[in-house]
């Protein structure tokens, strides 16, 4: 089972399902469970950005393998979280020893994929070594015909020709893409795409991130029904049980009753009544433990929230504080760094925020869109809506209502990031079959070269034209930032 939700990209409910397993273990059992179950863990704990857990149950499945192809695995996967941690020399010193044990009986594979993550690992620190051991590793897989292989191959030779020899990288890129879709592989598209729109242009880059974005949501989808798809099935195994016992012990007592009957009416009598108070006990100590159970799992709940926003961000806000702190800020690209090291905490945020929450499409739909708009005033910013009441949100299709919530947050965070406005207008207008809405700020506005630079104006663009309608942005500087949507309803 934990191997399953792990698949399904639910790596949380993946290391509870096997935390149970875990409880499982006896002096005796098979190493080869144990060594299992701790790759798993470590698998978890890497994709939930716990970088030390992961190492700790790597260490721990490596003391459990009985032989050197799982050593070797294991000791890439220790390696690989390293490379997560950015810490390269110390990933390095653990593969440079693995690409040198080529006698392990079926170890080409794993051979392959050290000699690909050493020559990543060098690449990322500057050292000329890198293109030589990727190279190595791509002939490798193309000999085994290692497809998942060959498709992490393309992306590192793309990320190695980004910055050099842009086309390169492109066709590199367009190669890991062909082959994840050949094999697949979601997660490899999805990143072969964000290398395709980073290295291509115009039209065919926006091909590109309406394709990405598709991708995103539709995995988003699958992997939200996915979560908790065991609930049910502990449940009823869980209710079975408790209902067998139940049934012997309601025949044992049954018999009793009976036997005590036949020779003892009087005290047959005071054993039901003694009966009926301990069922009256029992009844009462279930209900308090199921409601303490109730308890405890709503608690652990928030723990694993707050430990995954605690794993996710701190080291980088750390990380970001060292960087202001340390760093002449009155440079450009120190700027710029600093920039993007606070985007991608409030993506990361934003992110967490996502996995626990849905766009409400029904009657609570209004209340809930003005509230998401209202979180935006502050005492600095004013934010008005005109004629928002006067569109009849029941006859607009869900997808379109979605798209409407998404949009009008993406421009409310643009604001909130650049505009530097005291004041924003919201207009919702009904021309005969369309929906019209206006955006308008005092703010500083923006350049056409600014405006395509952002994330956010992007992904507006590409949502409101998933829907078949038309985005137009106001691109005078200096003279407040209006944008008009319009789109069939």
């Amino acid at each position: 089972m934990a191997i399953i939700q792990q698949n399904e990209g639910d790596y949380s409910s993946s290391e509870t399902t096997a935390t149970e397993a875990l409880l499982l273990f006896q002096k005796d059992t098979n190493p080869a469970y144990k060594c299992s179950l701790f790759n798993i863990l470590g698998i978890n704990y890497e994709n939930l950005y716990d970088y030390n857990n992961a190492v700790y149950y790597y260490n721990q499945a490596y003391n459990q393998a009985d032989n050197e192809l799982q050593k070797a695995v294991l000791k890439n996967n220790i390696a690989v979280v390293y490379m997560d941690k950015e810490d390269y020399r110390r990933s390095i010193n653990i593969l440079l020893p693995l690409t040198l044990k080529k006698e392990i009986p079926n170890g080409a594979e794993n051979n392959a994929r050290a000699l690909d993550n050493l020559g990543y690992s060098y690449f990322l620190i500057g050292n000329a070594k890198s293109l030589d051991y990727l190279n190595q590793s791509l002939k490798i897989r193309k000999q085994i015909k290692d497809n998942f292989g060959i498709m992490a191959s393309y992306i590192h030779f793309s990320e190695f020709y980004k910055d050099s020899k842009p086309k390169k990288s492109y066709n590199y890129a367009r190669l890991a893409y062909e082959k994840a879709t050949e094999i697949n592989s979601v997660n490899t598209r999805l990143k072969s795409l964000a290398l395709l729109v980073e290295s291509s242009i115009g039209n065919e880059s926006k091909k590109f991130s309406m394709l990405h974005l598709h991708i995103n949501d539709s995995i988003n989808k699958v992997r939200q029904k996915a979560r908790n798809q065991f609930a049910k099935i502990k449940y009823d195994s869980k209710k079975e049980k408790e209902d067998n016992l139940k049934l012997k012990s309601q025949k044992a007592e049954n018999a009793l009753q009976l036997e005590q009957q036949k020779n003892r009416n009087l005290l047959l009598y005071f054993v039901v009544g003694i009966i009926i108070m301990i069922s009256i006990f029992i009844s009462n100590f279930l209900v308090a433990k199921n409601k303490r159970e109730r308890i405890i799992t709503s608690y652990n709940t928030e723990i694993r929230i707050a430990k995954k926003l605690h794993d996710e961000l701190a080291n980088d806000v750390y990380q970001t504080m060292a960087f202001a702190e340390t760093q002449d800020l009155s440079t450009g690209h120190n700027k710029e760094v600093l920039l993007n090291n606070l985007d991608t905490i409030y993506s990361r945020t934003r992110n967490i925020s996502k996995e626990n929450s849905i766009v409400e499409t029904g009657a609570h739909f209004l209340p809930n869109l003005k509230e998401m708009m209202s979180g935006f005033n502050t005492n600095e910013v004013n934010i008005l809506t005109n004629g928002i009441d006067s569109i009849n949100w029941a006859t607009v299709e869900n997808n379109k209502k979605i798209t409407i919530y998404r949009v009008l947050q993406e421009l409310l965070v643009n604001m909130k990031k650049h505009s530097q406005c005291n004041l924003v207008v919201l207009t919702f207008k009904k021309n005969e079959n369309k929906l019209q809405i206006e955006y308008s700020d005092n703010g500083i506005g923006a350049t056409f070269d600014e405006k395509k630079s952002r994330n956010g104006l992007q992904n507006v663009e590409n949502r409101i034209q998933a829907i078949k309608g038309t985005v137009t942005f106001d691109t005078k500087s200096n003279k407040g930032f209006k944008v008009t949507i319009l789109f069939p309803i």
